[in-house]
């Protein structure tokens, strides 16, 4: 097994005329969980995109899975989850999984599984228009874990989902790295980063710390990783 299953070195986007991510350095652990955390805005989805291969005006050098991002062997061993649901409306959910999985080659017995790791049972039968918000990320979600992907990018999968479903969300993704799969988690709700192995603090397009939640506790001397956020910012402001 690989010891990093993503590597990011001096990351720079530009959209229009717009630099929005500012020499972005990082790798990702295999088989962990990393919460990708800062406030809307700041770049974590466009850093995503860099990783999954959809990003225009990329410099730097990404690696993924030990292959450059967007390299076509990756198909089907990366699974990402936009902020938007990713499935047909006008389908239920066992049809959009069943297509999905056609697409990828999966076997289509996954379907039931990913089905439950989701906890939409009650729900696989009906049109994706008729679910709730939640409900169409979590179906999004279910996608994205067909066939066991090694690596799976996850964009604010727990919005919009009440605490207990964010909860059982967590342990999921805990449950999925253990077997040996990679996460990277964005979120801009701070109180998700103590359930994570390790946090990239972003702000402005400039990651501000990559440390493990309690060591980014520590150094700011806090136990509330929002008011941890607030110090480092104010550490990098005095710093220039």
């Amino acid at each position: 097994m690989m010891k990093n299953a993503v590597e990011c070195r001096d990351v720079v986007v530009i959209r229009g005329d717009r630099e929005v991510l500012h020499g972005v350095d990082f790798d990702l652990r295999a088989g962990s969980v990393t919460g990708l955390l800062g406030p809307s805005g700041c770049g974590k989805t466009t850093l995503i995109r860099a990783i999954v291969g959809l990003q225009a005006k990329v410099t730097g050098d990404v690696q993924v899975l030990g292959l450059p991002a967007g390299a076509a062997k990756l198909r089907g061993r990366i699974g990402y989850v936009t902020q938007e649901p990713s499935v047909y409306f006008d389908l239920t959910v066992t049809e959009n999984l069943r297509f999905f999985a056609a697409v990828l080659g999966v076997d289509s017995a996954d379907v039931d599984r990913v089905i439950d790791a989701v906890d939409l049972r009650s729900h696989a039968h009906e049109r994706v228009d008729r679910l709730s918000g939640g409900q169409q990320s979590r179906a999004s979600l279910a996608a994205a874990l067909l066939g066991d992907p090694e690596l799976l990018v996850l964009d604010e999968p727990t919005v919009g989902l009440d605490p207990v479903l964010r909860r059982d969300l967590w342990e999921l993704f805990h449950r999925l790295a253990e077997a040996g799969a990679t996460l990277l988690v964005s979120s801009h709700v701070m109180d998700e980063a103590s359930r994570c192995d390790r946090l990239l603090l972003m702000r402005d397009g400039v990651l501000l710390a990559d440390d493990s939640p309690q060591a980014l506790l520590d150094s700011a001397g806090t136990v509330d990783m929002e008011q941890a956020f607030l110090t480092l910012i104010d550490r990098k402001a005095g710093a220039r």
